[in-house]
């Protein structure tokens, strides 16, 4: 097969496994719901109970995990061409643990406070707060770092402070609070309104835009900063506009959806795996559509039990015997 066959068909596998995992997902639930009385649903007619639960509950919730996917995974995308490293993820920058930070504040504010009204929109304006906070952290680090290896390492430790802050809050908190806090940090894509959808819609075209606006000097990092910088890219603009790009990204995913891990770091190696190609220009679009299909089938394992599992559970799940392959196939 030739090399643009092949990513013919990787295009062709993604958007044909994306349509599958998201009609069996509208299927999935406690109340089970046939392939014909979908089509009944999504033509207009049905059951009107049917489409209460389809229009309302599911649709959102098919959404929220197929744009979750698509954020984390071209974020990981670009993480692994910024730092070089195969294991890199969205995650890596403590946006997420950022994002936790600002959860635990709200779970202890509404236990101390007693508020009981608005839980979800609460919690999730917080936890997009605590990403931006860390976020605009990163942005500052970012100006006056030149090297990546510099900037991974800040990111880490970024993320280990804001665990610590967050574990002191959970320490001082209620059973109620912690409660609350462990409902939004388990990973959920139930529960999220249009409105929600819509907003993670615009961060995930404001992100992938960026990204792909930034994928000539990504593929230039792909061979390290030295070769980048012969090349005639400016590292420095490539590197800011690709973090501002995963800070969209990975903050709108996490606010809405919770702290979703592996996607990041598997779809992308999916993608490259299927296509055959490494080049930005083509694993961008293609782990949009591949994360996509991750988190849809996360939410379909989850969706199999008579109580749903956090997803983040079961992606866990599904990524966890691929990180052990990537650690041994890059072990030397």
């Amino acid at each position: 097969m030739t090399r643009r066959g092949r990513l013919t068909v990787a295009y062709l596998s993604g958007a044909a496994a994306l349509a599958v995992l998201a009609l069996a997902d509208l299927c999935c639930g406690s109340i089970h719901i046939s392939l014909n009385d979908l089509a009944s649903v999504l033509t207009g007619g049905g059951n009107p109970l049917n489409s209460d639960i389809v229009t309302l509950i599911r649709l959102p919730r098919i959404l929220s995990a197929a744009i979750a996917g698509a954020c984390l995974a071209l974020s990981g995308a670009q993480m692994q061409a910024l730092f070089r490293n195969p294991l890199a993820d969205p995650h890596i920058l403590g946006l997420s643990a950022g994002a936790g930070t600002g959860a635990a504040l709200y779970s202890l504010a509404g236990g101390v406070s007693g508020i009981a009204a608005g839980v979800e929109l609460g919690i999730t304006a917080s936890a997009a707060l605590g990403a931006l906070f860390s976020a605009g952290i990163i942005a500052a680090i970012s100006a006056g770092i030149r090297r990546s290896s510099s900037l991974l390492l800040a990111g880490v430790m970024l993320g280990f402070i804001m665990g610590a802050i967050t574990s002191i809050i959970e320490y001082q908190a209620d059973e109620t609070s912690v409660k609350i806090y462990w409902n939004w940090a388990a990973g959920s894509f139930s529960g999220n309104t249009w409105t929600g959808v819509s907003t993670m819609a615009v961060a995930l075209t404001a992100g992938a835009a960026a990204a792909m606006l930034n994928h000539k000097g990504l593929t230039a990092l792909l061979f390290g900063e030295d070769f980048a910088i012969s090349s005639g890219q400016n590292v420095n603009k490539t590197r800011t506009v690709s973090i501002l790009s995963c800070c969209i990204l990975t903050g709108a995913a996490t606010a809405f959806c919770g702290p979703v891990g592996f996607v990041g770091i598997i779809a992308p190696h999916i993608t490259r795996w299927v296509s055959g190609r490494s080049a930005m220009r083509e694993t961008l679009p293609l782990s949009l559509l591949y994360g996509a299909s991750v988190c849809l089938a996360g939410d379909i394992l989850s969706q199999l039990w008579s109580s749903p599992l956090p997803v983040g559970s079961t992606i866990a799940i599904l990524g966890i015997p691929v990180i052990f392959y990537l650690i041994f196939r890059f072990r030397d």
